[in-house]
């Protein structure tokens, strides 16, 4: 079990996944103690399935031992953190079994494939959350210092009333049409394309960002390159893709916001750009991940003659997270925003307040593209969202955005 809040034991580790997001979270957890003052803990276990390739991870990436079968490393005293860097459709099998042995999860984005899969797994994190166990997703974005600066320059109310988001992800690993087939293509394993992938993140921005919460939505979802060459080895065999390329929607928000959300993996010439927009009745921001240190603001209470949009450099001592790396100006690049989620992730655990995102928000992201998968399907009738299942404001933990 997990040793009690504010416990000096160390806390054991165990993360189960080594390819891209593995690499990632192992990275963080490796530096995060040098930078920032977290709980004592250990990399005890990297997990996967086959033996010889994990042993190879675990000894670039610092774990001091393997597994091959995840639920080994939930019958160990010694583990009391499960950090889950497996694919979506593993996402619910291991968090529900982790919470249910009283391990704290930190789950990859998004929550599940399915809103089945999310549902129970929400009622599991609860239900261990009133145990002192916690859980958090990993929507790394919240973590990019200009954007912690953004929610926090619209919660002072720099830019007024919020009327409109735009909010577009957009990458081009996908434009080729020779691309192969991988797992991410497949709806039986990888949920939705480009919607569950990317179009997560931009959802989860427009929530965080505006402290809001979606009523209606209306969406359209597209795939250009229907087959791609397969994995099986055969010369020239060609197999299905069968989740989507691109997807698009119009969000209303409780506020009387409206937010569009475009997301492509088939965006010729972009990399991997987040790109924000906010506009309120007395300013705007705008932001894009492939200049993840730039934030641009614009003050509309200015003198007409003086207005336009300038570039904040999210650098400095005083900004969130900034505090821990170099002096001013000495910029920070995408890995970090994993080193500061492992980060919060640690101190919320060991001071035993819930974290940020909870599970509840996962599930409320997975309503929403469950809500435009539908709308899609039904020629972007508009679909209503039931205030009455959306988690109540201010469940997130005070940690994020320190």
């Amino acid at each position: 079990m997990s040793p009690d809040a504010g416990t000096t034991a160390p806390l054991g580790v165990a993360m189960i996944g080594y390819a891209f997001m593995g690499k990632a979270h192992s990275n963080a957890w490796r530096n995060v103690a040098s930078y920032f003052d977290v709980p004592a803990f250990e990399q005890k276990v990297l997990v996967g399935r086959d033996a010889a390739a994990v042993a190879e991870a675990a000894a670039k990436y610092g774990w001091a031992e393997t597994a091959t079968d995840w639920r080994t490393v939930l019958d160990r005293d010694d583990i009391h953190i499960i950090d889950v860097c497996a694919p979506g459709w593993m996402h619910a099998e291991i968090a529900i079994a982790a919470l249910d042995a009283g391990k704290h999860v930190l789950l990859e984005k998004p929550l599940a494939n399915t809103m089945a899969e999310a549902e129970a797994m929400t009622a599991a994190a609860a239900h261990a959350r009133s145990k002192g166990v916690q859980s958090m997703v990993g929507f790394n974005y919240r973590r990019v210092p200009a954007l912690a600066l953004a929610k926090e320059l619209i919660a002072a109310g720099r830019i007024g009333t919020v009327r409109h988001v735009r909010a577009a992800y957009l990458q081009d690993w996908l434009a080729d049409d020779q691309a192969p087939m991988s797992w991410r293509l497949k709806k039986e394993t990888a949920g939705s394309g480009a919607l569950g992938d990317i179009a997560s993140h931009a959802i989860d921005q427009v929530l965080f960002l505006l402290d809001d919460r979606v009523t209606e939505v209306s969406g359209r979802v597209h795939t250009f390159v229907n087959r791609r060459p397969g994995t099986g080895g055969q010369a020239g065999g060609l197999e299905d893709v069968t989740v989507d390329d691109a997807a698009w929607a119009t969000l209303s928000l409780a506020s009387g916001a409206i937010a569009s959300v475009e997301a492509s993996r088939v965006a010729t010439g972009r990399k991997n750009s987040l790109q924000l927009e906010v506009f309120g009745d007395k300013g705007a921001l705008r932001f894009d991940l492939e200049n993840l240190n730039e934030l641009q603001f614009l003050d509309a209470t200015a003198p007409a003659r003086e207005q336009g949009f300038r570039r904040i450099l999210v650098s400095e001592p005083e900004h969130p997270y900034v505090d821990a790396w170099w002096p001013q100006g000495h910029i920070i690049g995408w890995e970090h925003t994993f080193t500061h989620e492992v980060r919060d992730f640690l101190l919320a655990v060991s001071s035993g307040t819930a974290p940020s995102p909870s599970f509840e928000d996962g599930l409320e992201v997975q309503r929403i593209l469950d809500a435009v998968e539908q709308s899609a399907a039904s020629n972007s009738t508009l679909v209503q969202l039931s205030p009455a299942a959306t988690p109540a404001a201010g469940t997130a933990g005070t940690t994020e955005g320190a």
